[in-house]
């Protein structure tokens, strides 16, 4: 995907209260950041925005924190909060590698992918946010009783991802290929992209993962 650089794009989001600059001095505290201890929900590769805050504004009790490593597309998430200010959301700009050195062990409850980049050929695999390596990352920064969630219109990352997450060691708990076919939608926040896709009547694809309980 090839995205268009907007000039002064990495200044403005720096700029901005809402943006986490040096979030490593935070590990581990980052009650500080949001002024409670409330739990932490963390969204990777939040694009736009919509999701993240449409989820924020309907649970005030949690806290948000949104990740997007391109600051042309991290800016127009950051001019909508600009707007909204909304108190429990946060984002960094960073890659997604660097999770397990700005949160601690177990400090965010639940992590959504959304309609991540598939990284279709099979040299650049380690590269889908569902790969070996990533998963060994969520597995350190989650609470033990947390949760990932994720969603695609993309069949092959999907079915990868059937096959990656449980030969990490996490238990699905659930997954459909066709989300709005299922009738299991209660609570469903759509993103950008989901709104097109859906509307298109493209099958929209999620599973739930979670770590076995150990004895």
């Amino acid at each position: 995907m090839r995205l268009r650089h907007i000039p002064g794009a990495e200044q403005k989001i720096f700029e901005s209260g809402f943006v986490i600059s040096g979030p490593e001095v935070y590990r581990g505290r980052w009650a500080e950041v949001y002024g409670n201890d409330r739990p932490i929900r963390l969204e990777i590769g939040m694009g736009k925005g919509k999701f993240l805050m449409e989820l924020a504004k309907r649970n005030p009790q949690i806290n948000y924190l949104g990740v997007e490593l391109y600051s042309s597309v991290l800016l127009r998430a950051v001019c909508k909060q600009e707007e909204e200010r909304l108190p429990n959301v946060r984002f960094l700009c960073t890659d997604a590698l660097k999770l397990a050195e700005i949160l601690a062990d177990g400090e965010t409850e639940r992590i959504y992918l959304n309609f991540s980049d598939p990284w279709p050929k099979d040299r650049h695999a380690k590269r889908r946010l569902t790969s070996p390596r990533f998963l060994g990352i969520y597995d350190r920064i989650l609470a033990p009783d947390g949760a990932v969630e994720f969603k695609t219109d993309n069949r092959a990352l999907f079915e990868y991802s059937l096959e990656s997450l449980p030969a990490a060691g996490w238990e699905i708990i659930f997954s459909t290929f066709d989300l709005y076919r299922s009738g299991l939608t209660d609570g469903n926040v759509m993103t950008e992209y989901e709104e097109k896709f859906a509307a298109e009547g493209k099958p929209i694809c999620k599973l739930v993962a979670v770590r076995p309980k150990k004895e």
